[in-house]
C-alpha cells in the first residue's frame, strides 16, 4: 500500500519541489490522502524556497508553491516513504548508493508513469529554462501516477 511519495531531484527547488506542490494539489482535487514530499540528492539549496522562475511559472499554471524548502534527501527517507520517484537517472543512483541494507523501498523514474513520453528523464529547467514545458511534463505524469495509485495502491 502506498501512502507517501517522495520526489527526488538534485537541489529541490526546481524539478521535484514543482512535483512536491503539484501532486498535493492534484491528490486534494481526487479526494487521495497521500503524504507528498520532495527533496534534493545535493546540499546546495537547503532551506531555500523553490528557484525563482519555477515558482513564477507554477503560479502561472495554479501552483503555489511559494512555501515549500529545499532539504536533503537522507537514507532515513528509505523508511519514511513508500515510493521514491527520482527525476532523472544520476539521481536515481544518488539515491541507491544511500539505500540500507534489507530495505525494498521502491525507487523508480518518475516518467516511468508516463511510458508513452519518450523522453525518460524530466528535464532540468534550472539549466534549459523550460520551466512551463516541464510544469506541463510534471502535471501529466503527476496524473497517470495519482491515478495508477488510486486504481491499485499496492501495484506502485
Amino acid at each position: 500500500m502506498v501512502g507517501s511519495v517522495l520526489f527526488v531531484c538534485l537541489g529541490n527547488i526546481c524539478r521535484s519541489a514543482a512535483a512536491e506542490g503539484i501532486a498535493k494539489q492534484q491528490c486534494e482535487k481526487m479526494g487521495l490522502s497521500l503524504r507528498i514530499d520532495s527533496a534534493g540528492t545535493s546540499g546546495w539549496h537547503i532551506g531555500e524556497h523553490p528557484y525563482a522562475p519555477m515558482r513564477a511559472a507554477a503560479l502561472s499554471h495554479g501552483y503555489n508553491i511559494n512555501s515549500l524548502r529545499a532539504r536533503l534527501f537522507k537514507p532515513e527517507d528509505f523508511e519514511k516513504f513508500d515510493l521514491i520517484l527520482a527525476m532523472d537517472e544520476d539521481n536515481r543512483k544518488k539515491i541507491e548508493k544511500q539505500r540500507p541494507a534489507g530495505n525494498n523501498t521502491p525507487v523508480k523514474l518518475f516518467l516511468d508513469y508516463a511510458p508513452e513520453q519518450p523522453l525518460r528523464e524530466m528535464p532540468d529547467p534550472y539549466f534549459t529554462r523550460t520551466f512551463d514545458e516541464v510544469l506541463e511534463l510534471i502535471e501529466d505524469t503527476a496524473r497517470r501516477l495519482l491515478s495508477t495509485l488510486e486504481a491499485s495502491p499496492a501495484a506502485a
